[in-house]
This record gives C-alpha cells, sequence and structure tokens, in this order.
C-alpha cells in the first residue's frame, strides 16, 4: 500500500518540496471549486440559479482549477522571477468567479461573500502586506460593483437595503482580513529574517569548527599536518593496511644548522625557510607519502607500503631538490641541508620503537658530520650517502 501510495504522490505533486506545497494547494482550489460545482447544481434543481448560467460559471471555475494546476505541476511558473506560487493570478480568477456566482445565485448569494473573504485569507500565507491589501481592496471592489450592478438592474431579487448590508458587512471583514493579513505578513518576516540568522550562525558554527579542526590537525606556519595529525595517519594506515611486509617507512628529518639561520639570519628568515623546505619536499614526494611538522625543525616522513630502500630513494630526491633550490632571498648565502633517520615499522605494536629508531638513526647522521641518511633495522643504525 504504502509504494502505490508514494506513486501517486510523485505523480500528483511531482519532486521538491516547494513544488509539492505549490501543487498540493492547487489541488485544494480545484476540490474547492468542484464542491462548489456540487452546491451549484444542486441550487438549479431547488430553481435558485438557471441551468446555462451555471454551467458556465462551473466551466470557468475549472479551466482555472486545472489550468494553473498543470501550470505549477509542468514547472511553468519556475520560469518567474517571482510569484512562482501564482497566489495572484488564481486569487484574481476565483474572485471574478465568485462575483459572477455572487450576480447569478440569487437569494442564498450572501454565502458567495464568505468564498470571497475565504480567497484573500487563502493568500496571505503567500503574498506581502501590500500585495494582500491589494488583494482584498480588488474583493472588494468587484463586489461592490456587482451588487451596486444588480440593485440597479434588479432591486426586487436584489433588495438596495439588503445590498447596502452585504457591502457593509463585505467591508468589514475584508478590512478584519487585511489586518490580519498584515499581522500575518510581519510574522513570516521575522520567522524569515529569524531562520536567515539561524543559517548564518550555523555556517558560522560550521567554519569555526572547520578552523578548529585546521588549528588541531595543521601546523600553522608550514601548513603540513602537525605531530597529532601525523600519528593519526600513522595508526589508520597500519590499521587498514593488510598487506605483506614493509608496511611502512618512517623517517625523522632534522634541518642542518638551523639555528645558525635564526641566529644570522632572524626567526622571520627561519619561518621562511621551514615554508620553503616543506615546499620543496613535497614537490618530489611520491603520491601517498605524507609530510608532517614533528616539531621545531624537525620533520616527519611516513612513507606506507615502503621499505628502507625505497625510503632512503625517496629522501634522496628531497635532498637533491634542496640542492637545486636557492635560499638566498631568505637567508643569503645559505645552503640548506638535512640529516635524516629512516625506519621500517613492522606493525602497531611497532609504531614508537619505529618513530624511536628513526629518531636515534637520525641523530646518528648528525654525529656521523651532517648531509646524510641513515637507515635503522631492528638492530644497529647503519649509514648511508
Amino acid at each position: 500500500m504504502t509504494k502505490p501510495a508514494s506513486a501517486l504522490t510523485k505523480l500528483l505533486l511531482g519532486d521538491g518540496p516547494r513544488q509539492q506545497l505549490r501543487l498540493s494547494q492547487a489541488l485544494l482550489v480545484l476540490a474547492v471549486y468542484l464542491v462548489f460545482a456540487v452546491v451549484q447544481h444542486a441550487e438549479v434543481m431547488l430553481g435558485m440559479i438557471d441551468a446555462s448560467q451555471s454551467w458556465a460559471l462551473t466551466t470557468w471555475n475549472l479551466i482555472g482549477g486545472v489550468g494553473f494546476y498543470l501550470c505549477i505541476r509542468s514547472g511553468l511558473n519556475l520560469r518567474l522571477k517571482s510569484g512562482r506560487s501564482l497566489a495572484i493570478p488564481q486569487s484574481v480568477w476565483a474572485m471574478v468567479g465568485i462575483t459572477w456566482s455572487y450576480a447569478i445565485t440569487g437569494p442564498a448569494r450572501g454565502a458567495v461573500i464568505l468564498i470571497m473573504i475565504l480567497v484573500v485569507v487563502f493568500t496571505m500565507f503567500e503574498l506581502t502586506p501590500a500585495k494582500a491589501r491589494a488583494v482584498a481592496g480588488l474583493a472588494f471592489t468587484m463586489l461592490a460593483v456587482t451588487m451596486v450592478w444588480k440593485a440597479l438592474r434588479d432591486p426586487i431579487r436584489y433588495d438596495p437595503r439588503v445590498e447596502a448590508m452585504h457591502l457593509l458587512f463585505s467591508a468589514i471583514v475584508l478590512a478584519a482580513s487585511y489586518v490580519l493579513a498584515v499581522r500575518i505578513g510581519k510574522l513570516r518576516t521575522r520567522l524569515v529574517e529569524q531562520r536567515t540568522h539561524l543559517e548564518q550562525q550555523r555556517a558560522e558554527l560550521a567554519e569555526a569548527l572547520e578552523r578548529i579542526s585546521t588549528l588541531a590537525t595543521r601546523d600553522e606556519l608550514t601548513g603540513l599536518p602537525n605531530r597529532r595529525a601525523a600519528i593519526e595517519r600513522m595508526q589508520h594506515e597500519l590499521a587498514v593496511r593488510a598487506r605483506p611486509e614493509p608496511l611502512m617507512s618512517l623517517a625523522v628529518i632534522d634541518i642542518d644548522h638551523f639555528k645558525r639561520i635564526n641566529d644570522n639570519h632572524g626567526h622571520a628568515a627561519g619561518d621562511a625557510v621551514l615554508r620553503r623546505f616543506s615546499e620543496h619536499a613535497q614537490s618530489v614526494m611520491r603520491r601517498g607519502d605524507t609530510l608532517a611538522r614533528w616539531g621545531g625543525e624537525e620533520f616527519l616522513l611516513v612513507m606506507p607500503a615502503t621499505g628502507i630502500a625505497q625510503g632512503m630513494a625517496a629522501l634522496n630526491r628531497i635532498r637533491q631538490a634542496l640542492r637545486d633550490a636557492s635560499f638566498a632571498d631568505v637567508a643569503p648565502g645559505a645552503a640548506l641541508t638535512f640529516s635524516a633517520g629512516v625506519a621500517e615499522c613492522g606493525g602497531e605494536q611497532d609504531l614508537e620503537p619505529a618513530v624511536a629508531r628513526a629518531d636515534t638513526a637520525m641523530y646518528e647522521a648528525k654525529r656521523a658530520g651532517r648531509d646524510r641518511i641513515v637507515a635503522s633495522a631492528q638492530g644497529t643504525p647503519s649509514v648511508a650517502t
């Protein structure tokens, strides 16, 4: 039962919440027209309305009801820049039919005024106060003209005294409807402003959370992942990787004589060197490797599914990139080199020991004269180029 009902709903109302709301309202209006036609036919059977006039009015109403529904269902209303609900055209069409009905109904015409009020109230939820005032004014004018015309042309059936009371009643109720429309319009405006404010706050909150997330995982100076992010990256890589060894190689990189750059050229130059190092290193890194700021002038290179030999080759590419680069604009006369230690990680339990082995190998590279890479397996570090 659910699937056929859903299919029928989609057939009648289409897709998109706004269009579905418009179509449901158009169907409601069409249903009112159908009920109105039945009641009007009953008046014909009672001899209160001429049959030919009743059929003409019913045709007018049904053409409008079906036409507006098809216009919205086909999406023609979406081509309009504003007024896509077609509230004003629908209300004007309905008011023409209502005044027409008032002119032919005779003794029961007083009830028609209530339907006119229903149309005005129906448009309150779609129109601004100014437009609602225009619709209410048009409704009153159309009724007033019809009442005066019928009182002059057919005073026996349309007693001028009764028409005067109907006109007074219409003026009071339509004026009250307009006041209500203004209040509803103000309330709607306030709700829209509140919704806009909430959406703005939601966007600002999302932006703030994104900034917080970035600050928590990114090094502010170089834009590289920080120590925390690097550890998470390694843990994730080891947790999901289910392939034979080597699982991962890690390299601790330390820029040689970085303190001299700060002392001789200032901390701004030192910061620029760190940024420049990260840029050159990333330019020659393999896809899937991660370079992180480990602390100070130390960096950590994470190389998944990589053995010692491949890891050393990756580090040598970074060495060559630095040799080809110039740092004269930030630290005149400086030639940037680094010392690195690389170690292979055998699994989650070996992560901290592997980082310690790479760190020990890096210090061994410094003791051996700097500008070199030391590879460390499970045993004693061995010096490389």
